[in-house]
C-alpha cells in the first residue's frame, strides 16, 4: 500500500476518510450507457466496481504535503455533523476518525500551515471547519484557507440564491474559514512557491483547480476531480453527474491525460481506490492508469 513519499524535497502522504463502494456508476457517469459499462465489466470488477451492485469503488481522502517550512493540507474530505441534501450517503456523518488519521502521520490540528481546495464541492471541503458548541469554526486554527479566486466568485454567488445551490457546504464549511479571518482568495494559477502552483482545470467546475508539484528533477499533480474513476481513463467523454460543463471538463480530462500521458508526472488522484497514485499510459486512442504498488 502506497500512503506516501517525496517530490524533491516536498513529503507527501494520503489521508483516507472513507474508501469503498459508493456511487452507482449510471447515476455517477451518465454519459455511460449500460452496454458500454458492460464492455469494461472484465477488468473494472471487483477492484474498481462491485459485482452485483454496479457501484464504483472509491475513496475519499487528502493530501498532506510537508515542505522545508511548511505543511498543506489539499481538500478536506466530507467532515462530520454536515447535512447534505444531494450526497445522502454523506449527510449527517458522526464519529469518522478522520482527525485521528492525521494523528497517525504525526499531526495536529494545529500543525497545519495551509488548507488548499481544488474546488468547493462538498467532499473537498468537510473538514475546513467542524462543530463546537452549535457553530462552525474552523477545524485548523493556525491555517491559511487558500481558494482559487474564480471558483470562490461562482459559488459565492451561487450561494445568494440558497444553500441548496452548494449543498449545503459553502455555509458551514468555507464562509465560516472567511467570517474568522483565515481565507486567502488567490489567482487560478496561484504559484505557492517555485515548486507548488495552482493549474487552472475547468469543467467540473467552473473555477476548479489541479496542484502541481515539483522538485528534485521530479513532478506531481494532484488531480482533484478532473478524474473520478480509471474508466475515464479509457472513456475520457464520460463525465460525472456533478460536473457544471460536461463537455468542458471531457475536454480538461482528455486534454490533462494527454499531458501527463508517458511521462513521469506521478498523477495522485481524489477518489480512485487505493493506492490512488500512478502513470497515465496510452492505452491505443485512449488511456490507461498504472498505478503505484500495483
Amino acid at each position: 500500500m502506497v500512503e506516501g513519499g517525496m517530490i524533491g524535497d516536498i513529503a507527501w502522504h494520503r489521508v483516507v476518510e472513507t474508501e469503498g463502494p459508493e456511487f452507482d456508476i449510471g447515476f455517477l457517469l451518465p454519459d455511460a450507457d449500460a452496454e458500454a459499462v458492460d464492455a469494461h465489466r472484465s477488468w473494472m470488477e471487483p477492484r474498481f466496481l462491485e459485482p452485483g451492485t454496479g457501484r464504483l469503488v472509491m475513496a475519499v481522502q487528502s493530501y498532506v504535503l510537508r515542505t522545508r517550512h511548511h505543511v498543506i493540507l489539499v481538500d478536506s474530505c466530507v467532515g462530520n455533523d454536515k447535512e447534505r441534501r444531494f450526497h445522502p450517503p454523506w449527510s449527517g456523518r458522526t464519529g469518522t476518525d478522520y482527525l485521528n488519521r492525521l494523528g497517525a502521520i504525526g499531526l495536529s490540528v494545529e500543525d497545519v500551515d495551509f488548507v488548499m481546495c481544488t474546488h468547493l464541492h462538498a467532499d473537498h471541503v468537510g473538514w475546513n471547519t467542524r462543530l463546537v458548541d452549535g457553530r462552525w469554526v474552523p477545524t485548523f486554527p493556525n491555517a491559511r484557507y487558500v481558494f482559487a479566486r474564480t471558483e470562490f466568485d461562482y459559488w459565492s454567488e451561487l450561494n445568494k440564491k440558497g444553500k441548496k445551490y452548494s449543498d449545503g457546504c459553502i455555509d458551514d464549511s468555507v464562509l465560516p474559514v472567511v467570517e474568522a479571518g483565515q481565507a486567502e482568495i488567490v489567482a487560478d494559477d496561484h504559484a505557492f512557491d517555485d515548486h507548488i502552483r495552482f493549474e487552472p482545470t475547468p469543467g467540473h467546475t467552473p473555477g476548479h483547480v489541479s496542484i502541481h508539484l515539483s522538485g528534485g528533477g521530479q513532478a506531481a499533480v494532484i488531480s482533484g476531480d478532473v478524474i473520478h474513476t480509471p474508466v475515464q481513463c479509457r472513456e475520457p467523454a464520460w463525465s460525472a453527474v456533478g460536473c457544471a460543463d460536461r463537455q468542458q471538463s471531457a475536454a480538461t480530462r482528455a486534454a490533462f491525460l494527454d499531458r501527463h500521458c508517458e511521462t513521469d508526472t506521478l498523477v495522485m488522484t481524489s477518489h480512485f481506490p487505493s493506492p490512488s497514485v500512478g502513470h497515465v499510459q496510452r492505452l491505443g486512442d485512449a488511456f490507461d492508469f498504472a498505478f503505484v504498488g500495483g
